[in-house]
């Protein structure tokens, strides 16, 4: 991969990671048209497209934690508090169990699909399909909360809502399936506002992309192939995706407080439908 292929996606991945767009499918149809314009081959994805992929979601991993630093550090601190006093009543103190269990479900969905979602790297048609899908879950899912987003209680995350957050973030493993989409949507539906549940979203985000960047490279890849890899343009990816994602996420969060998601809904219908006819019948 070259540095101008991983400015691009480090861009569309900073974009697009918190917004309810899908990230890994905007990176899989955005791929893929630059290999065409390029010349280059239009193959199943490579353990470096792949690896660069991981890396860029680690740019925005920085970013989200940057932006709630002092949430994360109010949290810890009343989760250590909670773990001498045995008091365990604040919502503080409850929230690092809620993102490690919550993430746990989330592995036990995403596992198994791991294969298949690794295939629909190259099928940016495929990831069309699962935009519109997405488009849907955002549709009714704002329809369906709307009357409770000025209620005192839906900012007050409970466990069983913090484990369904995690089940729809398992779900959206899939390319197309906004992760976070899907989990803003399951908090819509299981009755929090969607600030609140967009905090714990991107919250909720830090475990999995932390454990996928560890593991992967273990599990999957050689050492004689990662030092292979172009280590600069995965770098400049890496920070292009951070930046970009700070500032995403920052305003993200101002959208939420006063606009429903349905514009996206819209433009996830859009972005599907030309997905699937242009790498069906136009390429």
């Amino acid at each position: 991969m070259d540095i101008l292929h991983t400015i691009i996606l480090g861009f569309i991945q900073g974009l697009t990671e918190f917004l309810p767009v899908s990230s890994s499918g905007h990176l899989v149809i955005t791929s893929s048209l630059y290999k065409l314009i390029s010349g280059s081959e239009f193959m199943h994805a490579s353990g470096e497209e792949i690896f660069t992929d991981i890396i860029l979601h680690v740019g925005t991993l920085f970013a989200v934690v940057f932006y709630f630093r002092k949430d994360i550090m109010k949290m810890i601190k009343a989760f250590l508090t909670a773990c001498k006093t045995k008091d365990f009543s604040s919502l503080d103190s409850k929230m690092p169990i809620y993102l490690v269990l919550a993430t746990f479900f989330t592995v036990i969905i995403a596992y198994p699909l791991n294969e298949f979602c690794e295939k629909m790297v190259s099928s940016p048609a495929i990831v069309g399909i699962f935009l519109i899908i997405t488009g849907f879950v955002l549709f009714a899912s704002e329809h369906f909360s709307k009357k409770t987003q000025n209620d005192g209680e839906c900012n007050k995350i409970t466990l069983k809502q913090a484990l369904l957050i995690g089940v729809a973030q398992g779900i959206a493993a899939c390319p197309g399936l906004s992760r976070s989409g899907m989990t803003i949507a399951a908090g819509l539906f299981a009755g929090l506002n969607r600030v609140t549940a967009a905090r714990y979203s991107f919250l909720l985000s830090i475990l999995i992309i932390l454990g996928s960047s560890i593991f992967y490279p273990i599990l999957k890849l050689e050492s004689t192939e990662i030092a292979g890899f172009n280590w600069t343009a995965i770098g400049v990816g890496f920070f292009v995706s951070m930046l970009v994602g700070y500032f995403c996420v920052k305003y993200f969060m101002q959208f939420l407080n006063r606009y429903s998601m349905k514009c996206f809904a819209y433009y996830c219908w859009i972005v599907g439908v030309c997905a699937i006819v242009f790498f069906n019948f136009v390429k």
